[in-house]
């Protein structure tokens, strides 16, 4: 992985839901450096939505995808209001 890969998020841990990420969740790593296999991950929405979060995840919590679609993140966003 490095920085500027597009990413999904591969299950669901409580320090993520508590920040609003959720398995399925496509973001960006926006940082160059991995720190103790934690890279920093940008999850934006869709347009000029303010963005998810931008929090650190394990490599081992997600796979590097091809191209990034933040309706996903929306639609999974949806799914899970109320649950914090």
């Amino acid at each position: 992985m490095k920085e500027m890969d597009c990413v999904e998020i591969i299950i669901d841990k409580k320090k993520y839901k508590n920040e609003g990420v959720y398995k399925g969740m496509q973001g960006w790593i926006c940082h160059n450096e991995c720190a103790e296999g934690y890279w920093l991950v940008n999850f934006p929405q869709y347009g000029d939505k303010p963005d998810i979060a931008t929090i650190s995840i394990h490599q081992d919590d997600m796979v590097v995808i091809s191209k990034m679609d933040a309706q996903v993140n929306e639609h999974i966003k949806a799914e899970h209001e109320g649950e914090k």
